[in-house]
């Protein structure tokens, strides 16, 4: 009797075994085959939204010219974030025209993907900085003063001396991208960027189907310290109409884009040391493309010819740590390639941030254009800009 108890109690037991294991494979089996339920969050980081304004005040000392105004030079909205992680996107818009080019206001300026899974290898596509040059992609008021060097406004993209309408350094195409060589740090040493783009800068197709490449490499010895060099080769092309000695004739025309640069620049919390170099050889339309009637004057301008250059050498240093900085600079541009053609502007002043969103920057520049009769005059400049 006492055995048919103990194995009707191993006989029970083994049936509540089965049961409890049946139960947990038929669980086991329902949770494989509920889908998981995607959020957006698993896609989609939450944007970032961003931006900064850029106010100043100019007084021009010039005889027979002399002026004064305020005027709202940048404000600029950002949305930034990732999908799935290892895409980032960027959109920037303008929300303010300037004084000369109101009816391009509000426009886009940037809109771009970018692939960044490997720091060797990044790819991005949309419109976005050339990779020319270490001061293009620079924020504006990171540079420190009121403008970019001349030889970045005419030979990166700004107001391009082709013609192009004013495109703040940007372009449509794809760039690929990477850092190489960790140190024992793990800071990389060597960084490359190349890509294709239309030519024709912010929103516009292309026109002559001959793309420009771009790019530039350059190494970081020490922290803080790059040494590098950039490369142009393109054209920038116009349909419509010009005038051939006495016949109009029509079509399409385009000038050339044969540009280097060699770059330095040494940047700590409170230092800035940066100098360029950039050469140009090809043509210039006459007229500046500000909207798309522009494109009807396809004349050359001979008087600019096909050569250009210019250098800068820009220095800011610390007075109060984090607060106060001294800052001047040597800006030469020479639009025809010679003397004769040369701007000089020396520039020197001081900067004071109240905290790390809001600055204003001041400036004193003496210029030397020999391109006008009076060649020497002056200028002052107070910027006041926030980023939020």
């Amino acid at each position: 009797m006492k055995k048919m108890i103990i194995l009707a109690a191993i006989a029970a037991s083994l049936s509540m075994q089965a049961r409890a294991a049946e139960t947990t494979e038929k669980t086991n089996a329902d949770k494989k085959e509920a889908p998981k339920e995607l959020k957006l969050a698993d896609v989609m980081s939450k944007p970032k939204i961003s931006g900064y304004l850029i106010g100043n005040y100019n007084a021009t000392f010039q005889e027979g010219k002399n002026s004064n105004t305020f005027s709202i030079r940048l404000i600029r909205l950002t949305m930034t974030g990732r999908i799935l992680n290892d895409f980032e996107y960027k959109l920037q818009g303008q929300l303010n025209g300037n004084s000369s080019t109101f009816g391009e206001s509000p426009r886009m300026v940037d809109m771009s993907l970018e692939w960044l899974r490997h720091k060797e290898f990044k790819v991005k596509i949309g419109q976005f900085k050339r990779p020319f040059s270490f001061e293009n992609p620079m924020n504006p008021i990171d540079i420190g003063f009121n403008s970019q060097a001349q030889s970045i406004q005419k030979l990166a993209g700004f107001n391009d001396r082709t013609g192009e309408q004013s495109s703040s350094g940007r372009d449509i195409g794809v760039q690929v991208s990477g850092d190489l060589i960790p140190n024992a740090n793990g800071r990389r040493l060597l960084h490359y960027e190349a890509g294709v783009f239309n030519g024709q800068g912010i929103n516009r197709k292309d026109v002559g189907n001959q793309k420009d490449v771009i790019g530039g490499v350059w190494v970081s010895p020490i922290k803080g310290m790059r040494i590098g060099a950039f490369g142009w080769v393109g054209s920038y092309a116009r349909t419509g109409w010009w005038n051939d000695g006495m016949i109009e004739e029509s079509g399409t025309r385009k000038v050339n884009r044969y540009r280097y640069a060699i770059s330095a620049e040494y940047k700590d919390a409170d230092w800035q040391i940066r100098s360029e170099y950039i050469h140009n050889t090809g043509g210039a339309f006459k007229t500046t493309a500000n909207t798309s009637d522009d494109l009807k004057d396809c004349n050359y301008n001979d008087k600019l010819g096909d050569r250009a250059d210019g250098v800068y050498v820009a220095m800011i240093a610390p007075i109060i740590k984090g607060k106060l900085r001294a800052k001047a600079r040597y800006d030469l541009y020479r639009q025809a390639g010679d003397w004769a053609s040369a701007k000089t502007i020396y520039k020197a002043g001081f900067n004071y941030l109240f905290c790390k969103n809001l600055e204003i920057q001041t400036e004193y520049s003496l210029v030397n254009d020999r391109n006008i009769v009076n060649h020497n005059y002056s200028m002052a400049d107070v910027q006041f800009s926030v980023r939020f």
